[in-house]
């Protein structure tokens, strides 16, 4: 197993592939573009194949300081619950702190209670609260 960075187009339409998985009304284009920010770091985790991605990107904010924000940790559908999602939360928390951040944190959706379970069974803390409005 191991992780690396998705740099090649190549790579970078495979975890597109898994990364539709979770942005299901999201098209190839858009992601693409959002892939493509300077800012937005993206990890494969691969055994023979790609197996999981996660996006992830180096912020400042005042309540953390400089922190890890996953945009996006996915694992292709057949594989999960094999070790790929944790495998890859770690080196994105060791990616983090040699990027001297404080914190990771990511936003998951009120009704995806398995992810709020994986987070939390990997060490992960509920801290508080996502509020948007539509403009």
């Amino acid at each position: 197993m191991r992780i690396e960075a998705c740099t090649t187009d190549a790579a970078i339409d495979d975890a597109i592939t898994i990364l539709q998985q979770l942005w299901t009304d999201a098209d190839t284009s858009f992601i693409r573009e959002f892939i493509d920010e300077e800012e937005y770091h993206l990890f494969g985790l691969y055994d023979d194949n790609l197996r999981a991605v996660a996006g992830c990107s180096i912020q400042r904010v005042l309540h953390h300081r400089t922190h890890a924000w996953i945009h996006d940790l996915v694992v292709d559908q057949p594989h999960r619950s094999a070790g790929y999602g944790s495998e890859l939360l770690s080196f994105v928390t060791d990616w983090a702190r040699s990027n001297e951040c404080a914190v990771v944190a990511l936003a998951a959706t009120l009704e995806n209670d398995s992810a709020g379970e994986f987070y939390e069974d990997n060490g992960m803390q509920r801290w508080g609260y996502v509020f948007e409005q539509e403009c």
